[in-house]
């Protein structure tokens, strides 16, 4: 890995995550993509921060919130330390898969993307779960596409690859959810290329730890409204 400026920076938001992180961090640093881990702790108190302890070396930071801000926040705090030419968010669930940064990565790389949003609904394997979640998701990305003019499948997305530099003429302010409407409307106001490729998803549901709640969807809406209209 490149100190200067690795190809990536994987921004890992975690909050409460003992059962999974160790697990996933294996996994992205088994990706071969040149990358540097950003691992952001936001106010846990299951034993995730003392498990971090051990994770933090070479190509890995840990940055700790004293208590729980929010996804959101710590994504900022995330972006804020990156040091690679593209980043990109990585929950710490296992519902993503580190192998496909590859995939996400390509069409920045190759210069015709300034961000990609992989789609959990294209053509990738998924596991059924929440009907409603998906009508959910279903409406909260069309009123996005209404005010954004995007015409994506999958705003809720988390994995969003952006270029260090766009992320740079932008700024956030959402320190939940609300953060994923945001910065989709924010990338689409300043011209960003946006790119969508197809990604295989895991989802899990709130027994195994799964934190999204109905709120979440209520803020999102406003947010869409907020940051794709009122901010016009």
């Amino acid at each position: 890995m490149s100190e200067a400026e690795p190809t990536l920076t994987v921004v890992v938001p975690v909050y409460d995550e003992a059962a999974t992180v160790r697990a996933l961090l294996a996994r992205v640093r088994a990706s071969p993509i040149d990358k540097e881990i950003v691992v952001v702790d936001d106010g846990s108190t299951d034993g995730t921060r003392e498990l971090l302890r051990a994770e933090e070396g070479p190509g890995t930071r840990v940055l700790l919130h004293e208590r729980n801000r929010g996804k959101g926040a710590a994504v900022r705090t995330g972006y804020a330390a990156a040091r690679g030419r593209v980043v990109l968010v990585q929950d710490a669930g296992l519902e993503y898969d580190p192998a496909e940064y590859g995939v996400l990565l390509g069409p920045i790389l190759d210069g015709r993307a300034d961000a990609v949003f992989g789609s959990r609904f294209l053509s990738g394997p998924h596991r059924v779960l929440y009907h409603r979640h998906r009508l959910g998701n279903g409406l909260l990305t069309f009123f996005s596409n209404l005010v954004t003019n995007l015409d994506l499948t999958d705003m809720e997305t988390c994995y969003k690859a952006v270029r260090r530099e766009v992320l740079q003429r932008i700024t956030l302010e959402e320190d939940r959810f609300g953060f994923e409407p945001e910065i989709t409307a924010k990338l689409a106001r300043i011209g960003a290329r946006v790119y969508e490729v197809p990604i295989s998803y895991s989802g899990r549901t709130y027994e195994e730890g799964k934190k999204i709640g109905w709120r979440d969807g209520v803020r999102a809406g406003w947010c869409i409204w907020k940051y794709g209209l009122l901010r016009r």
